[in-house]
């Protein structure tokens, strides 16, 4: 028997890369056996709720998770499942390494960054109201706690530490938010202190925008509360060769849950024309946390060689912006195929890309011991 993951394939394309995933996971030979339950509308539908208790109680049970993306309504629906899987289970930590790995067509090809966000506070804790009868004016509160701040970026500082990074960047916008923003770099600041080693430095959110697509490669880890987190990893993402590309994870003091940057793409569901690559880079940020340091370098090394090669690519990475020569686009699933061929066959002693962060720098148990 292996060790048990709780599988969420999500909606929208999420079925389709999730397996993809687990197809890939199931070629490294590494013992897994998933226990899957749904969330968003297939949740709606069989339970009428988007958030059964049942995801709760079997990520706290199993303590790891995969998970595919979900949809968020716009403007209106249900509030983000997303929002309230990180609020529920205290995943305060979520982790988005931003690498160049896309191929000829990349812009920045020496990206090699890591997004460090808040991911339980802010402008996304949900504190919001209607501040007049008729709704023509509402109003968000942007909670920013001292705990909060210095926890994750105490985890940015250990994880750089881990990973032999030289530079911890805060991002904020002190200079307008003065309690808000001015709590936040405080915190960094007096944190910074505690980790001589490690260069230091802080960049007001519009021109950490403007610094990332002028030199990326002058980033290390970037750490940042929720909202601004979530855009610059986008923009991080951008970078490195588009969402499709970008894996993430979500850390607390004793759970992960492993999710793709992108969201639920619902207009391409059951199309099979989804990129996989962002899902399966997930099992490799899996396997690390797990201690499998084999079967997660087999994952990134058959992955590169893949969009490397431009032999069987999805269509995002069959764009003329990515490649020097026409490619037909490949399916989602023929993508997933040709990876998993190759993750037993691949060289690990070739030179290759840095890999993905090891996360356990944060105090979290890589093999969460029953």
């Amino acid at each position: 028997m292996g060790r048990r993951v709780t599988l969420i394939p999500g909606d929208g394309i999420g079925p389709e890369v999730t397996a993809a995933a687990r197809q890939v996971a199931e070629a490294t030979g590494v013992a897994l056996e998933w226990e899957t339950v749904d969330a968003g509308e297939p949740a709606i539908k069989a339970h009428g709720t988007p958030l059964p208790d049942a995801v709760l109680d079997s990520i706290r049970r199993n303590r790891i998770a995969l998970k595919g993306p979900i949809t968020t309504p716009i403007g209106s629906g249900f509030r983000s499942v997303n929002v309230a899987l990180r609020q529920q289970l205290d995943l305060f930590a979520s982790v988005r390494p931003a690498r160049a790995i896309a191929g000829e067509g990349t812009r920045f090809p020496e990206t090699d960054l890591i997004v460090v966000r808040e991911a339980t506070e802010g402008l996304y804790a949900g504190v919001e109201h209607w501040i007049d009868r008729e709704h023509s004016a509402a109003e968000t509160v942007n909670v920013i706690t001292r705990k909060a701040s210095d926890r994750i970026v105490r985890f940015a500082f250990e994880l750089a530490r881990r990973e032999r990074r030289k530079r911890v960047t805060a991002v904020h916008k002190a200079n307008i938010m003065k309690t808000t923003g001015a709590l936040f770099q405080t915190a960094f600041r007096e944190m910074a202190t505690k980790y001589p080693d490690i260069a230091s430095d802080e960049r007001l959110i519009d021109n950490m925008c403007m610094q990332l697509v002028k030199k990326p490669e002058e980033y290390d880890v970037i750490v940042t509360t929720n909202l601004f987190g979530d855009i610059l990893s986008d923009l991080c993402a951008g970078l490195a060769g588009g969402l499709g590309v970008a894996p993430g994870a979500l850390y607390g003091d004793s759970l992960a849950v492993f999710e793709p940057v992108h969201g639920s793409a619902p207009k391409y569901a059951g199309q099979d024309r989804a990129d996989p690559v962002a899902e399966i880079l997930c099992v490799e940020l899996l396997f690390r946390h797990l201690g499998e340091r084999e079967a997660a370098d087999r994952v990134f090394r058959a992955v590169w060689e893949t969009i490397a090669e431009k032999k069987v690519v999805t269509y995002d990475l069959a764009l003329p912006a990515y490649t020097r020569r026409p490619v037909s686009a490949s399916s989602c699933s023929a993508m997933a195929k040709e990876i998993a061929r190759k993750v037993p066959e691949v060289d690990l002693d070739a030179p290759l890309p840095r890999p993905a962060p090891d996360p356990r720098s944060a105090g979290i148990d890589p093999q969460l011991e029953a």
